[in-house]
Protein backbone atom coordinates (compact mmCIF):
# COMPACT_ATOMS: atom_id res chain seq x y z
CA UNK A 1 0.00 0.00 0.00
CA UNK A 2 2.54 2.57 -1.24
CA UNK A 3 1.73 6.13 -0.19
CA UNK A 4 -1.12 4.97 2.00
CA UNK A 5 -0.85 5.74 5.77
CA UNK A 6 -1.93 2.18 6.48
CA UNK A 7 -0.78 1.91 10.09
CA UNK A 8 -2.09 5.33 11.08
CA UNK A 9 -5.52 4.57 9.69
CA UNK A 10 -5.46 1.06 11.13
CA UNK A 11 -4.41 2.34 14.56
CA UNK A 12 -7.42 4.59 14.75
CA UNK A 13 -9.79 1.75 13.83
CA UNK A 14 -8.09 -0.45 16.45
CA UNK A 15 -8.83 1.99 19.29
CA UNK A 16 -12.23 3.06 18.00
CA UNK A 17 -13.58 -0.47 17.87
CA UNK A 18 -11.80 -1.40 21.08
CA UNK A 19 -14.24 1.06 22.63
CA UNK A 20 -17.12 -0.80 21.01
CA UNK A 21 -15.60 -4.01 22.38
CA UNK A 22 -15.58 -2.39 25.80
CA UNK A 23 -19.22 -1.33 25.66
CA UNK A 24 -21.24 -3.80 23.56
CA UNK A 25 -20.51 -6.92 25.63
CA UNK A 26 -20.18 -5.30 29.06
CA UNK A 27 -22.33 -2.16 29.28
CA UNK A 28 -25.45 -4.20 30.06
CA UNK A 29 -23.51 -6.24 32.62
CA UNK A 30 -22.24 -3.07 34.28
CA UNK A 31 -25.74 -1.62 34.58
CA UNK A 32 -26.92 -4.96 35.91
CA UNK A 33 -24.08 -4.76 38.46
CA UNK A 34 -25.42 -1.36 39.52
CA UNK A 35 -28.80 -2.98 40.20
CA UNK A 36 -30.94 -1.72 37.32
CA UNK A 37 -33.87 -3.78 35.97
CA UNK A 38 -33.98 -5.24 32.45
CA UNK A 39 -36.27 -2.41 31.31
CA UNK A 40 -33.89 0.28 32.62
CA UNK A 41 -30.87 -1.53 31.13
CA UNK A 42 -32.57 -1.62 27.74
CA UNK A 43 -33.30 2.10 27.97
CA UNK A 44 -29.76 3.05 29.01
CA UNK A 45 -28.22 0.95 26.23
CA UNK A 46 -30.69 2.43 23.72
CA UNK A 47 -29.75 6.04 24.50
CA UNK A 48 -26.33 5.99 22.72
CA UNK A 49 -28.00 4.31 19.75
CA UNK A 50 -30.71 6.98 19.68
CA UNK A 51 -27.99 9.62 19.52
CA UNK A 52 -26.96 8.08 16.21
CA UNK A 53 -30.26 9.41 14.85
CA UNK A 54 -29.15 13.00 15.44
CA UNK A 55 -25.39 13.28 15.80
CA UNK A 56 -24.10 11.72 12.53
CA UNK A 57 -26.39 13.84 10.35
CA UNK A 58 -25.40 17.07 12.09
CA UNK A 59 -21.69 16.28 11.97
CA UNK A 60 -22.00 14.82 8.45
CA UNK A 61 -23.57 18.03 7.13
CA UNK A 62 -20.90 20.07 8.92
CA UNK A 63 -18.13 17.88 7.46
CA UNK A 64 -19.49 18.21 3.91
CA UNK A 65 -20.02 21.98 4.31
CA UNK A 66 -16.63 22.81 5.80
CA UNK A 67 -14.44 19.95 4.58
CA UNK A 68 -12.88 19.84 8.06
CA UNK A 69 -13.57 16.15 8.62
CA UNK A 70 -10.36 15.37 10.49
CA UNK A 71 -10.89 18.30 12.86
CA UNK A 72 -14.38 16.97 13.60
CA UNK A 73 -12.91 13.53 14.31
CA UNK A 74 -10.34 14.97 16.74
CA UNK A 75 -12.81 17.21 18.57
CA UNK A 76 -15.34 14.38 18.74
CA UNK A 77 -12.77 11.99 20.21
CA UNK A 78 -11.67 14.46 22.90
CA UNK A 79 -15.24 15.43 23.87
CA UNK A 80 -16.20 11.74 24.06
CA UNK A 81 -13.50 11.22 26.68
CA UNK A 82 -14.37 14.33 28.67
CA UNK A 83 -18.13 13.70 28.71
CA UNK A 84 -17.79 10.03 29.69
CA UNK A 85 -15.64 11.05 32.66
CA UNK A 86 -18.83 12.47 34.21
CA UNK A 87 -19.82 8.88 35.04
CA UNK A 88 -17.70 9.13 38.19
CA UNK A 89 -19.92 11.88 39.60
CA UNK A 90 -23.08 9.81 40.13
CA UNK A 91 -24.57 6.39 39.35
CA UNK A 92 -28.24 7.44 39.42
CA UNK A 93 -30.43 6.49 36.45
CA UNK A 94 -30.99 10.10 35.35
CA UNK A 95 -27.29 10.98 35.54
CA UNK A 96 -26.21 7.82 33.68
CA UNK A 97 -28.81 8.58 31.00
CA UNK A 98 -27.25 12.04 30.60
CA UNK A 99 -23.73 10.58 30.39
CA UNK A 100 -24.85 8.02 27.80
CA UNK A 101 -26.47 10.74 25.67
CA UNK A 102 -23.66 13.27 25.95
CA UNK A 103 -20.69 11.01 25.22
CA UNK A 104 -22.59 9.28 22.38
CA UNK A 105 -23.36 12.63 20.73
CA UNK A 106 -19.63 13.16 20.22
CA UNK A 107 -18.66 9.51 19.72
CA UNK A 108 -21.06 9.16 16.79
CA UNK A 109 -19.56 12.24 15.17
CA UNK A 110 -16.32 10.38 14.66
CA UNK A 111 -16.72 7.21 12.61
CA UNK A 112 -18.76 8.43 9.58
CA UNK A 113 -16.26 11.26 9.01
CA UNK A 114 -13.32 8.92 9.44
CA UNK A 115 -14.79 6.45 6.93
CA UNK A 116 -14.81 9.26 4.36
CA UNK A 117 -11.17 10.09 5.18
CA UNK A 118 -10.14 6.44 4.86
CA UNK A 119 -11.88 6.00 1.51
CA UNK A 120 -10.31 9.27 0.33
CA UNK A 121 -6.86 7.86 1.14
CA UNK A 122 -7.70 4.59 -0.64
CA UNK A 123 -9.19 6.20 -3.77
CA UNK A 124 -8.98 3.55 -6.51
CA UNK A 125 -7.96 0.95 -3.89
CA UNK A 126 -11.39 1.12 -2.21
CA UNK A 127 -11.79 -2.67 -2.34
CA UNK A 128 -8.89 -2.86 0.17
CA UNK A 129 -10.91 -1.02 2.80
CA UNK A 130 -11.46 -4.32 4.63
CA UNK A 131 -7.71 -4.78 5.10
CA UNK A 132 -7.64 -1.58 7.16
CA UNK A 133 -10.97 -2.11 8.88
CA UNK A 134 -9.94 -5.55 10.16
CA UNK A 135 -7.69 -3.78 12.70
CA UNK A 136 -10.87 -2.44 14.25
CA UNK A 137 -11.96 -6.02 14.72
CA UNK A 138 -8.60 -6.84 16.30
CA UNK A 139 -9.09 -3.93 18.69
CA UNK A 140 -12.55 -5.25 19.53
CA UNK A 141 -11.07 -8.67 20.37
CA UNK A 142 -8.30 -7.22 22.53
CA UNK A 143 -10.84 -5.18 24.47
CA UNK A 144 -13.34 -8.02 24.91
CA UNK A 145 -10.78 -10.57 26.07
CA UNK A 146 -8.73 -8.12 28.12
CA UNK A 147 -11.68 -6.44 29.81
CA UNK A 148 -13.45 -9.75 30.43
CA UNK A 149 -10.35 -11.11 32.16
CA UNK A 150 -9.79 -7.85 34.06
CA UNK A 151 -13.34 -7.73 35.42
CA UNK A 152 -13.28 -11.40 36.34
CA UNK A 153 -10.28 -10.66 38.56
CA UNK A 154 -11.07 -7.15 39.83
CA UNK A 155 -14.86 -6.97 39.50
CA UNK A 156 -17.17 -4.76 37.46
CA UNK A 157 -16.29 -1.67 39.50
CA UNK A 158 -13.16 -1.23 37.34
CA UNK A 159 -15.23 -0.91 34.18
CA UNK A 160 -15.47 2.92 33.80
CA UNK A 161 -11.70 3.34 34.29
CA UNK A 162 -10.95 0.75 31.59
CA UNK A 163 -13.35 2.43 29.15
CA UNK A 164 -11.68 5.81 29.67
CA UNK A 165 -8.27 4.28 28.95
CA UNK A 166 -9.55 3.11 25.56
CA UNK A 167 -11.07 6.53 24.84
CA UNK A 168 -7.67 8.10 25.53
CA UNK A 169 -6.23 5.82 22.86
CA UNK A 170 -8.81 7.14 20.35
CA UNK A 171 -7.80 10.74 21.11
CA UNK A 172 -4.09 9.99 20.63
CA UNK A 173 -4.56 7.99 17.43
CA UNK A 174 -6.81 10.68 15.90
CA UNK A 175 -3.94 13.18 16.29
CA UNK A 176 -1.64 10.83 14.31
CA UNK A 177 -3.84 10.48 11.20
CA UNK A 178 -3.14 12.66 8.13
CA UNK A 179 -6.01 14.35 6.32
CA UNK A 180 -7.35 13.46 2.86
CA UNK A 181 -10.09 14.85 0.61
CA UNK A 182 -12.48 12.62 -1.38
CA UNK A 183 -12.01 12.78 -5.13
CA UNK A 184 -14.64 14.73 -7.02
CA UNK A 185 -17.18 12.68 -8.98
CA UNK A 186 -19.06 15.02 -11.34
CA UNK A 187 -21.48 12.28 -12.45
CA UNK A 188 -22.83 12.13 -8.88
CA UNK A 189 -21.99 15.56 -7.47
CA UNK A 190 -23.95 17.31 -10.19
CA UNK A 191 -26.94 14.98 -10.13
CA UNK A 192 -29.43 16.91 -8.01
CA UNK A 193 -27.89 16.62 -4.56
CA UNK A 194 -28.16 14.26 -1.65
CA UNK A 195 -31.94 13.78 -1.62
CA UNK A 196 -32.07 12.96 -5.32
CA UNK A 197 -29.38 10.31 -4.88
CA UNK A 198 -31.33 8.91 -1.95
CA UNK A 199 -34.33 8.42 -4.26
CA UNK A 200 -32.33 6.33 -6.73
CA UNK A 201 -33.62 2.73 -7.19
CA UNK A 202 -32.50 0.51 -4.35
CA UNK A 203 -30.82 3.21 -2.28
CA UNK A 204 -33.79 3.98 -0.02
CA UNK A 205 -34.59 0.25 0.33
CA UNK A 206 -30.98 -0.36 1.35
CA UNK A 207 -31.23 2.13 4.22
CA UNK A 208 -34.49 0.54 5.44
CA UNK A 209 -32.67 -2.80 5.51
CA UNK A 210 -29.82 -1.25 7.50
CA UNK A 211 -32.34 -0.25 10.17
CA UNK A 212 -33.92 -3.71 10.24
CA UNK A 213 -30.53 -5.42 10.47
CA UNK A 214 -29.44 -3.30 13.40
CA UNK A 215 -32.81 -3.76 15.12
CA UNK A 216 -32.27 -7.50 14.86
CA UNK A 217 -28.98 -7.07 16.74
CA UNK A 218 -30.76 -5.44 19.70
CA UNK A 219 -31.01 -8.56 21.90
CA UNK A 220 -27.46 -9.59 21.01
CA UNK A 221 -25.78 -6.32 21.97
CA UNK A 222 -27.99 -5.70 25.01
CA UNK A 223 -28.55 -9.11 26.60
CA UNK A 224 -26.17 -11.67 25.06
CA UNK A 225 -23.70 -11.47 27.95
CA UNK A 226 -26.49 -11.49 30.54
CA UNK A 227 -28.11 -14.45 28.72
CA UNK A 228 -24.89 -16.46 28.77
CA UNK A 229 -24.18 -15.62 32.41
CA UNK A 230 -27.68 -16.86 33.31
CA UNK A 231 -26.88 -20.10 31.45
CA UNK A 232 -23.79 -20.60 33.63
CA UNK A 233 -20.98 -19.29 31.43
CA UNK A 234 -18.17 -17.38 33.20
CA UNK A 235 -17.27 -13.79 32.27
CA UNK A 236 -13.92 -14.88 30.83
CA UNK A 237 -15.69 -17.44 28.63
CA UNK A 238 -18.25 -14.85 27.59
CA UNK A 239 -15.44 -12.52 26.53
CA UNK A 240 -13.85 -15.31 24.49
CA UNK A 241 -17.18 -16.05 22.79
CA UNK A 242 -17.52 -12.40 21.79
CA UNK A 243 -13.93 -12.51 20.55
CA UNK A 244 -14.61 -15.64 18.48
CA UNK A 245 -17.29 -13.79 16.57
CA UNK A 246 -14.88 -10.99 15.76
CA UNK A 247 -12.13 -13.43 14.71
CA UNK A 248 -14.60 -14.80 12.16
CA UNK A 249 -15.29 -11.22 11.11
CA UNK A 250 -11.56 -10.57 10.59
CA UNK A 251 -11.16 -13.67 8.42
CA UNK A 252 -14.11 -12.49 6.35
CA UNK A 253 -12.54 -9.03 5.90
CA UNK A 254 -9.38 -10.70 4.57
CA UNK A 255 -11.31 -12.31 1.70
CA UNK A 256 -13.86 -9.52 1.17
CA UNK A 257 -12.16 -8.02 -1.90
CA UNK A 258 -12.37 -11.24 -3.98
CA UNK A 259 -15.91 -11.85 -2.68
CA UNK A 260 -17.04 -8.44 -3.88
CA UNK A 261 -15.34 -9.11 -7.22
CA UNK A 262 -17.31 -12.35 -7.62
CA UNK A 263 -20.70 -11.46 -6.13
CA UNK A 264 -22.87 -8.35 -6.36
CA UNK A 265 -23.45 -6.16 -3.33
CA UNK A 266 -27.09 -7.28 -3.30
CA UNK A 267 -26.13 -10.96 -3.19
CA UNK A 268 -23.72 -10.36 -0.30
CA UNK A 269 -26.35 -8.41 1.63
CA UNK A 270 -29.08 -11.04 1.10
CA UNK A 271 -26.76 -13.77 2.36
CA UNK A 272 -25.83 -11.65 5.39
CA UNK A 273 -29.48 -11.06 6.32
CA UNK A 274 -30.46 -14.73 5.91
CA UNK A 275 -27.58 -15.93 8.08
CA UNK A 276 -28.51 -13.33 10.70
CA UNK A 277 -32.06 -14.71 10.84
CA UNK A 278 -30.68 -18.20 11.45
CA UNK A 279 -28.15 -17.00 14.01
CA UNK A 280 -30.70 -15.26 16.23
CA UNK A 281 -32.89 -18.38 16.28
CA UNK A 282 -29.89 -20.43 17.40
CA UNK A 283 -29.05 -17.99 20.20
CA UNK A 284 -32.63 -18.01 21.42
CA UNK A 285 -33.02 -21.77 21.52
CA UNK A 286 -29.67 -23.56 21.73
CA UNK A 287 -27.22 -21.22 23.48
CA UNK A 288 -26.83 -23.69 26.35
CA UNK A 289 -25.05 -26.08 23.96
CA UNK A 290 -21.48 -24.82 23.62
CA UNK A 291 -20.80 -26.49 20.27
CA UNK A 292 -23.88 -24.88 18.70
CA UNK A 293 -23.06 -21.55 20.34
CA UNK A 294 -19.59 -21.63 18.76
CA UNK A 295 -21.20 -22.06 15.32
CA UNK A 296 -23.55 -19.17 15.99
CA UNK A 297 -20.62 -16.92 16.92
CA UNK A 298 -18.75 -17.86 13.75
CA UNK A 299 -21.78 -16.60 11.83
CA UNK A 300 -20.81 -13.10 13.01
CA UNK A 301 -18.61 -13.11 9.89
CA UNK A 302 -21.82 -12.60 7.92
CA UNK A 303 -24.12 -10.77 10.32
CA UNK A 304 -21.57 -8.01 10.82
CA UNK A 305 -18.48 -8.58 8.64
CA UNK A 306 -19.86 -9.04 5.13
CA UNK A 307 -22.88 -6.83 5.87
CA UNK A 308 -20.78 -3.88 7.05
CA UNK A 309 -18.17 -4.12 4.29
CA UNK A 310 -20.85 -4.36 1.58
CA UNK A 311 -22.80 -1.50 3.16
CA UNK A 312 -19.78 0.84 3.26
CA UNK A 313 -19.11 0.10 -0.43
CA UNK A 314 -22.78 0.66 -1.28
CA UNK A 315 -22.78 4.11 0.34
CA UNK A 316 -19.43 5.08 -1.18
CA UNK A 317 -20.63 4.17 -4.69
CA UNK A 318 -24.09 5.71 -4.32
CA UNK A 319 -23.13 9.27 -3.33
CA UNK A 320 -20.89 11.94 -4.78
CA UNK A 321 -17.92 13.84 -3.35
CA UNK A 322 -20.08 16.51 -1.70
CA UNK A 323 -22.48 13.90 -0.32
CA UNK A 324 -20.09 11.34 1.16
CA UNK A 325 -20.29 12.66 4.72
CA UNK A 326 -24.09 12.77 4.62
CA UNK A 327 -24.27 9.31 3.04
CA UNK A 328 -22.07 7.72 5.70
CA UNK A 329 -23.94 9.71 8.37
CA UNK A 330 -27.31 8.43 7.14
CA UNK A 331 -25.94 4.89 7.27
CA UNK A 332 -24.88 5.48 10.88
CA UNK A 333 -28.22 7.11 11.66
CA UNK A 334 -30.37 4.28 10.33
CA UNK A 335 -28.11 1.85 12.16
CA UNK A 336 -28.68 3.93 15.29
CA UNK A 337 -32.45 4.04 14.86
CA UNK A 338 -32.58 0.29 14.31
CA UNK A 339 -30.16 -0.41 17.16
CA UNK A 340 -32.10 1.80 19.57
CA UNK A 341 -35.41 0.19 18.67
CA UNK A 342 -33.79 -3.22 19.02
CA UNK A 343 -32.41 -2.40 22.46
CA UNK A 344 -35.73 -0.93 23.62
CA UNK A 345 -37.93 -3.77 22.41
CA UNK A 346 -35.52 -6.39 23.74
CA UNK A 347 -35.50 -4.72 27.16
CA UNK A 348 -39.27 -5.02 27.49
CA UNK A 349 -39.51 -8.33 25.63
CA UNK A 350 -36.77 -9.90 27.73
CA UNK A 351 -38.66 -9.14 30.93
CA UNK A 352 -42.08 -10.30 29.66
CA UNK A 353 -41.48 -12.91 26.95
CA UNK A 354 -38.00 -14.24 27.71
CA UNK A 355 -34.94 -14.92 25.53
CA UNK A 356 -36.55 -17.31 23.03
CA UNK A 357 -39.24 -14.94 21.76
CA UNK A 358 -36.94 -11.93 21.98
CA UNK A 359 -34.45 -13.54 19.60
CA UNK A 360 -37.32 -14.86 17.43
CA UNK A 361 -38.48 -11.28 16.82
CA UNK A 362 -34.89 -10.38 15.90
CA UNK A 363 -34.84 -13.23 13.41
CA UNK A 364 -38.02 -11.94 11.74
CA UNK A 365 -36.48 -8.46 11.37
CA UNK A 366 -33.41 -9.88 9.60
CA UNK A 367 -35.63 -12.05 7.38
CA UNK A 368 -37.68 -8.99 6.40
CA UNK A 369 -34.47 -7.20 5.38
CA UNK A 370 -33.49 -10.16 3.18
CA UNK A 371 -36.86 -10.09 1.41
CA UNK A 372 -36.75 -6.32 0.81
CA UNK A 373 -33.21 -6.26 -0.59
CA UNK A 374 -33.78 -9.37 -2.71
CA UNK A 375 -36.41 -7.68 -4.93
CA UNK A 376 -34.70 -7.48 -8.37
CA UNK A 377 -35.79 -3.92 -9.21
CA UNK A 378 -33.97 -2.68 -6.12
CA UNK A 379 -30.51 -3.82 -7.15
CA UNK A 380 -27.94 -1.08 -6.84
CA UNK A 381 -26.14 -0.11 -10.04
CA UNK A 382 -22.84 -0.84 -8.24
Amino acid sequence: MTGLPYWRLSGFYLFYFALLGSTAPFLGLYFDHLGFSAERIGELVAIPMLMRCLAPNLWGWLGDATGQRLLIVRIGALCTLLSFSLIFYSKSYAWLALVMALHAFFWHAVLPQFEVITLAHLREQASRYSQIRLWGSIGFILAVVGLGTLMERLGLGIYPVAVMAVMTGIVISSAWVPNATPEQRPELDGNGGFLRQLRQPGVFAFFICVGLMQASHGPYYTFFSIHLEALGYGRGTIGLLWALGVVAEILLFLVMAPLLARFSLRQVLVASFMLAAIRWLILGTLADHLAVLLIAQLMHAATFGSFHAAAIHFVQRSFGHRQQGQGQALYATLAGVGGALGALYSGYSWASLGPLWTFAIASLAALAAAVIIAVPKQENRA
